[in-house]
């Protein structure tokens, strides 16, 4: 890294280029990395709520709506690959938007990450709940345990339960993340590939209940039956890949942190985006795509489609599948207080949050502090939303669709912005530094518009309404506009980050090379 992009903090600890924060560096490599990345990205919890929704919409076209969603995942992180290779920093979307367009938007983007991740905290908190009484019903064969899950104190305290877990985890050292991850992780991919791989061979011999033949057509995106169809499924593929950008927050706790995170975004989503193809297709051929009793169309088990195809695939070891998604969940919950925790750290480092932030434990080295504030304020959401009402909580997830967008779409055209006077110095630096981030960044931003306008109908999500609007947007839009409030008032109370004298912009490197 140059020295006219990596900037040595001085005694006062004012910087306007970018500065270590004493984070314990070496701590991760390229495969501990993938391991939270997936662990963040949570596939067993993702596509047994996701699938029955997808396949309700597209039908067999699901493997083909993952390989189109997966394309602006794909192109939005070479994006990021290209930003951190010159700017590895714990912030990333804050900081590389700041870099690009100033301390404003770059303050906005950071927000909509912390957002995006707080949001999913919770709701991983609450999905560990259900599926743990859900496992202890399998495994007694009590089956009115399960319902415990939906009794609304039962729920909240064993959530805050799992929150606190999860946040004594992540407070400690990231060797310890990495060691409680790869236990995890590698336990949910095991079963989750034996389950489509039994899936794949019982409908091939017949003992599936609705089997289906195999057909290359389902990869086929232009056979999906109508655009809206196409633009929903395409969302729901958006989200299922969503939390990859998490080994970008590590950066400066990798080793190599030039080209290790980079790497490890890039090896996340393909791994992923190979085990989602596997399970789509081996579920689909084993179950089809209709409103049967085990058909993935059904509505009765569209929310849950794991653990109704559990026991039909793999029999007395069913428990093993609910096992996984809690799994999934749980590592997840842990995992993705990584980046919230970073990106506030980063925000208080440079002078965009009070200063309490920017602490870092002197025991484990991690940024203590942020990962306290993040776990109390999902922990507070999630009380408050699932006390007033199951409903809001889920029109809340569903907001989450827009904060996706709203901060990779702003990272990505990040990319494109900072590195615009390099552009054509190469074959390489067009395609990742402007044509595939700008791609990806203007594919985002159109689903973000899009579901702002499709979420002001009150028929979106569980159908309530504020004043007329879909209870969606008015969630989507709050998030935003409290951002909007906090970022005054910062400006108010902390001008100097906002004057530039924390962290300016940076001049385009033209000429800088590795």
């Amino acid at each position: 890294m140059s020295s006219t992009n990596r900037a040595t903090e001085p005694e006062s600890g004012v910087t306007t280029g970018i500065s270590t924060k004493g984070l314990r560096a070496g701590a991760v490599g390229v495969l501990g990395a993938v391991v939270i990345g997936v662990s963040t990205i949570a596939p067993a919890y993702t596509l047994t709520a996701s699938l029955g929704p997808t396949v309700a919409e597209v039908g067999t076209q699901v493997p083909a709506i993952i390989l189109v969603g997966f394309i602006p995942m794909l192109l939005t992180a070479f994006g990021y690959r290209e930003l951190n290779r010159v700017m590895p920093d714990s912030g990333t979307s804050f900081t590389w938007g700041v870099r690009a367009f100033g301390p404003w938007i770059g303050w906005m983007t950071g927000w909509g990450l912390i957002a995006a991740t707080v949001i999913v905290l919770s709701n991983l908190a609450g999905i560990a709940v259900e599926f743990l009484f859900l496992l202890i019903a399998q495994l007694t064969g009590n089956a009115g345990i399960a319902d415990l899950a939906f009794n609304p104190i039962i729920n909240v305290v064993v959530c805050l339960l799992f929150m606190l877990g999860a946040t004594l985890v992540s407070y400690r050292d990231m060797q310890t993340t990495q060691k409680f991850q790869y236990i995890l992780v590698t336990f949910q991919l095991v079963v989750l590939v034996v389950f489509a791989v039994v899936a794949i061979v019982k409908a091939v011999s017949g003992e599936a209940p609705e089997p289906t033949a195999f057909s290359w057509s389902w990869f086929n995106p232009f056979e999906v039956p109508t655009f809206s169809a196409f633009a929903a499924g395409l969302s729901l593929s958006i989200f299922i890949f969503w939390g990859w950008d998490v080994v970008l927050t590590m950066n400066e706790e990798t080793k190599d942190p030039d080209k290790t995170p980079g790497r490890a975004a890039m090896l996340t989503v393909f791994v992923v985006v190979s085990l989602y193809l596997l399970l789509s297709i081996g579920l689909i051929m084993f179950a089809g795509v209709g409103t049967g009793a085990f058909g993935l169309a059904n509505e009765d088990i569209s929310a849950n489609v794991f653990f109704a195809l559990s026991d039909p695939v793999l029999g007395p070891l069913a428990f093993l599948v609910s096992l996984a998604v809690l799994s999934s969940s749980a590592a997840s919950l842990q995992s993705t207080a990584v980046g919230p925790a970073r990106t506030l750290l980063a925000m208080g480092h440079y002078g965009a949050l009070p200063k309490q932030f920017a602490k870092v434990s002197p025991r484990f080295f991690t940024p203590g502090y942020s990962t306290i504030v993040a776990a109390v304020v999902a922990s507070a959401f999630y009380a408050v939303m699932r006390l007033l009402s199951e409903n809001v909580l889920t029109d809340t997830i569903l907001s989450l669709g827009m904060m996706i967008c709203f901060y990779y779409g702003l990272t990505a055209f990040a990319c494109v912005w900072y590195f615009r006077k390099q552009w054509f110095d190469s074959a390489r630096s067009f395609f990742f530094t402007f044509l595939f981030p700008l791609v990806g960044g203007g594919i985002l931003a159109v689903l973000f518009v899009t579901t702002l306008v499709d979420s002001m109908d009150p028929e979106y999500g569980s159908g309530s309404s504020i004043g007329g609007l879909g209870l969606v947007f008015v969630l989507g839009v709050t998030i935003i506009l409290v951002g909007v409030v906090i970022m005054i008032w910062q400006r108010i109370k902390r001008p100097a980050f906002f004057r530039g004298e924390t962290l300016s912009m940076d001049a385009p490197p033209s000429i800088r090379r590795r």
